[in-house]
């Protein structure tokens, strides 16, 4: 049995992947911290498409989450043929006002959990005619960003990660896609203690999070190395790239206040 692993599935973009890849009628593995709402949504995805849904309740943070549920998958004779690592979160603010361990929390959701998940199913991904990493990232991937300035640079560390894994995977059964949505109507805002302006900001130019799900997988199933979702984001990482770093971060440190 086959199937796609989906790391933070109970909500946002997370759960709308989920939904998108049940509707292609693939198998799916909902890893969340909930297990009341990764329950709720396999429970719907069962009736809703009939297949076949499992759960794996865990704290991403632990330093053996991969091989855990490694494990549980070997256990239960499941093979990997998609991995889609979803999970991450932000912290809005000045650096120095959050403590060390949400610091360290974040980078260890937002980078290594990532990494760590590569790594610990590559072998088993290899072993598919044909597999596929999905990696979700961020516009915030293509420039500092004062006041969300350890989420972006967690963001940028994926983006180039997902590049060169790709190309050292060329000739393998693997591919490797990495999806940078901009603001999207999620919770994101909400966990990242954004204050009322940010939120505003962000408000104007939110998609919905199964439009981002739908370009998401079928960027993954064209095998596609990088994509940003829509042209509004994709106008923003280019200006990013075109005027002086020091005005786009001044620009962002006050849509960010």
């Amino acid at each position: 049995m086959s199937y796609a692993i989906i790391t933070g599935a109970s909500k946002g973009i997370g759960k709308a992947i989920a939904i998108s890849l049940a509707k292609r009628n693939t198998d799916l593995i909902i890893i969340a911290r909930s297990g009341d709402l990764l329950e709720q949504l396999a429970a719907e995805l069962i009736r809703d498409y009939s297949i076949k849904v499992e759960c794996f309740v865990i704290d991403l943070c632990l330093p053996d989450a991969a091989e855990q549920i490694l494990a549980w998958c070997r256990q239960n004779g499941f093979s990997i043929h998609i991995l889609v690592n979803n999970a991450g979160y932000g912290l809005a603010g000045v650096f120095e006002n959050h403590n060390w361990p949400k610091q360290r929390d974040l980078m260890t959701v937002n980078m290594n959990m990532p990494v760590h998940m590569i790594h610990t199913f590559l072998p088993m991904l290899k072993q598919q005619p044909q597999s596929y990493i999905l990696n979700i990232v961020s516009t915030t991937a293509y420039q500092a960003l004062p006041k969300l300035a350890l989420y972006a640079a967690s963001k940028s560390f994926i983006l180039s990660f997902s590049r060169a894994l790709q190309y050292e995977l060329t000739n393998t059964s693997v591919s490797v896609t990495a999806v940078s949505p901009g603001s999207t109507d999620t919770e994101f805002v909400k966990n990242a203690e954004m204050g009322p302006k940010a939120a505003k900001n962000a408000a104007k130019f939110n998609m919905s999070a199964a439009a981002v799900a739908e370009i998401a997988v079928r960027a993954m199933f064209a095998k596609k190395v990088e994509v940003i979702t829509g042209f509004s984001n994709r106008l923003g990482a280019f200006m990013a790239w075109l005027l002086p770093k020091r005005l786009i971060e001044k620009t962002a440190a006050g849509f960010y206040d």
